[in-house]
């Protein structure tokens, strides 16, 4: 899957200030990424506030995201959820003719072993061809894909193609790069040290601080696979307040924050997540002034 090398962004979905989406600004957050280095695009992921929109909203954002992408980048749609039979199903019933993959995330609030998460995801690669991307986020799901799960599913599923890794633990993305099958993909889903897993012989990322600064995240990730590390740290040094400053409120509160600042989408975001406040705007506006 070279498509997913490098630096993939988790897209926001821009609100108007009536709470509707926002079709332009999503349009101009695209072309954004487009014009500025990006590798792929990841649709309708947490960033997304996917738990927050309609059916009809979802397959809007899909179709504006299409629409505005072109067939530039390659495109990652999520589809995931804590009811196996009903992620099976959306998967059966979703148009994946524009998506290169899905990126599927461990079921959350039901707490399964390492064995549900086996047959839960084993469900979802025999119900499509398509590539998937397991995502592994602990913080938000309450359950920690094991290394060993994740490369029994890599070995047993020709389309398990990668894993978005955001555990946080340097050490368990080490052993997953060192355990896993040739071809398959370890993915940093956590900005902050998506270089040293990337120089640790990562795939790269999906990101939410690259969406606001892409230039120059994807030129970080690109040198990282590079194994420029002198460079690309100087790079990484350079961003990493606005990585901190991003998720001081939560996601994606901060990115919105910047999106707004930087004049491609509002900061409103749907309960129960609510607006940066005054004091996070200041420094969001201020790293951005100073940058």
């Amino acid at each position: 899957m070279q498509e997913l090398l490098g630096t993939g962004v988790a897209l926001v979905t821009p609100f108007n200030s009536d709470n509707t989406v926002d079709v332009e600004g999503l349009k101009r957050l695209v072309k954004y990424q487009i014009n500025n280095g990006v590798n792929y695009l990841v649709v309708l992921g947490t960033t997304a506030e996917a738990a927050t929109l309609t059916l009809e909203e979802r397959e809007l954002v899909k179709a504006t995201i299409i629409k505005a992408n072109n067939g530039k980048l390659p495109l990652v749609l999520g589809i995931g959820g804590n009811n196996t039979v009903n992620v099976v199903e959306e998967i059966k019933q979703t148009d994946l003719s524009d998506f290169d993959a899905i990126l599927s995330v461990a079921p959350y609030y039901n707490k399964p072993s390492q064995e549900g998460l086996y047959q839960h995801f084993k469900a979802v690669a025999l119900s499509t061809k398509k590539p998937i991307v397991l995502y592994n986020v602990p913080s938000r799901t309450g359950v920690n894909i094991a290394p060993d799960t994740i490369i029994r599913l890599a070995n047993d599923f020709e389309n398990v193609v990668a894993v978005k890794e955001a555990a946080g633990d340097i050490v368990q993305a080490m052993s997953l790069i060192q355990n896993k099958p040739k071809d398959f993909m370890v993915i940093s889903g956590d900005d902050m040290i998506a270089l040293p897993m990337t120089l640790a012989g990562g795939s790269g990322v999906i990101s939410v601080i690259g969406q606001g600064l892409p230039k120059d995240f994807s030129q970080l990730i690109q040198l990282g696979i590079e194994g420029k590390n002198t460079e690309a740290f100087a790079l990484h040094y350079k961003l990493a307040n606005s990585i901190d400053l991003i998720f001081e409120e939560g996601n994606p509160v901060g990115i919105k924050a910047m999106l707004q600042k930087l004049e491609i989408c509002s900061a409103n975001v749907r309960l129960p997540l609510v607006e940066a406040t005054p004091q996070l705007q200041e420094k969001i506006n201020s790293f951005i002034d100073n940058y």
